[in-house]
């Protein structure tokens, strides 16, 4: 799958005074997929997005929303995010009590499933719902907080985690990114097989936010891999 190169905007830190207004300019600028950064105030210490929002934003665009929730129990409002309209929902395993379960939930509702990997959890948790899974969500920074350094490290995760798909024939999954990501890193983030950049600070603290999606776009695409 190295041959797909998505640019996902992540409205965390687009101006919420005007979020539709926002989602519009990227669109324009070519973005693939919204990023939706749902955070509870428990797995992580700030409160952002909740479904009544997400619904409204649905109203907008018709763009794939991907919401990475960042919450406990997140089985409990899957079901409320898929009606309001999400299309790829990810979720921490440190926060599920049963991961399985809710990928089986989330595929059966005709979403696409992926689990998050937090900088500090290693590969190998992978390895028993990697056969079910349609993405990873690789964070290239601490889950909870916009505008982050990316971490260098996460490169070498991102090869692990390619010798995972192939050793269990998952080739197929999407690789997602999410941390820092910026002109100056982005094509060797990609060089390594990642397929989804999700990209705020970058996107929406750009003078042309549209513009900077597209010079993104150009800088994944055009690289060998």
């Amino acid at each position: 799958m190295d041959g797909v190169k998505l640019i996902a905007p992540s409205i965390l830190s687009a101006d919420f005074s005007k979020l539709g207004e926002e989602i519009k300019t990227v669109e324009k600028g070519g973005a693939d997929i919204i990023h939706l950064d749902i955070m509870d105030g428990r797995y992580v210490p700030n409160i952002t997005l909740g479904i009544p929002v997400v619904e409204s934003l649905r109203t907008v665009t018709n763009l794939p929303f991907d919401a990475h929730l960042m919450i406990v129990e997140p089985e409990k409002y899957v079901p409320d995010f898929i009606k309001a309209g999400c299309n790829m929902i990810s979720f921490h395993m440190d926060a599920c009590t049963h991961s399985h379960r809710l990928v089986e939930y989330i595929k059966s509702q005709g979403v696409k499933a992926g689990v998050v990997l937090n900088p500090a959890t290693p590969v190998n948790t992978l390895e028993e719902i990697i056969h079910y899974i349609d993405y990873v969500l690789v964070m290239s920074v601490n889950p909870g907080f916009g505008g982050q350094k990316f971490i260098p490290q996460t490169i070498e995760k991102v090869k692990k985690l390619k010798r995972l798909m192939e050793e269990t024939g998952r080739t197929d999954i999407l690789i997602e990114i999410d941390g820092g990501i910026k002109e100056s890193n982005i094509e060797q983030v990609s060089a390594v097989g990642v397929n989804i950049f999700v990209a705020g600070s970058s996107v929406f603290k750009a003078e042309d936010p549209a513009q900077a999606v597209k010079k993104l776009k150009e800088k994944a695409k055009f690289v060998e891999v």
